[in-house]
């Protein structure tokens, strides 16, 4: 009978791994890479770019949360900023998209992330620009300003995660970000699982707004099932809060001109922790909050996204005329 039975179950594994690695192989050929690389030490980093249209203005940088990629944040602004006379460069983070980890769970951590995408942006040329990072990347975006501030011009934290909260992380999480349970259930379970409940969490992050029908195949956010990257995924979410722990109380540093921009009804994030505490935290900063808006903010409101980045642009402008003025 354990005989039998172990044959089961190692039948049943087996199934399960092929299943999953025909999914990769169908998911990258229907999402390849769409955009460019530029190198950072131990790999390289995927990102598209928009030009701006028109004389150059700044230059912005895209940052997605969690479970996304690059398409997540340019579906809606890159256009929209490229009109405004931006330079759009959206990057997937580290183990995200078609982006290499060079350094496995080492790289989960924002500072980490930031100092890479820093790295890759100054190999192709870009020495500053206003950053932009939405949900967990927020804390990514964020650590640009306090850690990379020549780097900065100017920052905009959209439904960000950026301060400690109650209740920690969604089990899964810190079951797949463990180096062998991990490999276990990312290479048999969360591809079947994942496929089968990606609508749900998508209408989950989008609620109470409802999200387009083609926004899955739009941004390729299946990617993210493959088993690399959902193991990146899991170590960024579960090392969170005990990086934020330190970094929240870093905040009053940055000096950047900074909009935080959130909906008050966010069912993700704590709009009362994170976006409240930036505001409070980060001199000047200007907090603006959409009523009936959830945690996809640069999806259903990207023109007032776009708003928040050319106010933060503006200033940065003035700013920068000031010195200029006082010397005359």
């Amino acid at each position: 009978m354990i005989s039998i039975l172990s044959g089961a179950a190692v039948a049943i594994c087996g199934s399960a791994f092929a299943f999953s690695q025909w999914q990769v192989r169908r998911i990258e050929a229907r999402y390849p890479a769409q955009g460019q690389f530029m190198e950072v030490p131990g790999g390289r980093l995927h990102y598209t770019e928009r030009d701006a249209e028109g004389p150059l203005r700044d230059t912005v940088l895209l940052l997605h949360g969690a479970s996304g990629n690059q398409a997540d944040m340019m579906l809606q602004l890159g256009a929209r900023l490229a009109a405004k006379g931006f330079r759009v460069i959206a990057v997937d983070r580290p183990g995200h998209g078609w982006s290499d980890r060079p350094d496995g769970a080492g790289d989960a951590s924002p500072a980490v992330q930031a100092a890479s995408i820093r790295a890759g942006l100054t190999s192709i040329g870009i020495n500053k620009a206003i950053v932009v990072g939405h949900s967990l990347a927020g804390a990514v975006a964020a650590n640009f300003a306090i850690d990379q501030k020549d780097f900065t011009e100017g920052l905009v934290l959209v439904a960000p995660v950026t301060h400690p909260w109650p209740g920690g992380v969604t089990w899964y999480y810190t079951l797949a970000a463990m180096p062998v349970a991990g490999w276990l259930f990312s290479n048999l379970v969360s591809m079947p699982v994942g496929l089968a409940s990606m609508n749900a969490a998508v209408d989950s992050v989008y609620a109470p707004q409802t999200p387009s029908s083609d926004y899955v195949e739009r941004t390729g956010a299946e990617l993210v099932l493959r088993p690399k990257d959902f193991v990146a995924n899991a170590q960024d979410v579960a090392g969170l809060e005990a990086f934020i722990d330190v970094q929240a109380k870093r905040m009053g540093e940055i000096t950047a001109p900074t909009t935080i921009i959130t909906g008050d009804s966010d069912g993700i994030v704590y709009a009362h922790i994170h976006s409240a505490g930036s505001a409070r935290d980060i001199p000047g900063a200007r907090l603006v909050t959409l009523p009936g808006v959830g945690h996809a903010v640069q999806n259903v409101a990207p023109d007032k996204v776009v708003d928040a980045i050319v106010d933060v642009a503006e200033r940065k402008a003035r700013a920068e005329a000031a010195p200029a003025r006082a010397r005359l």
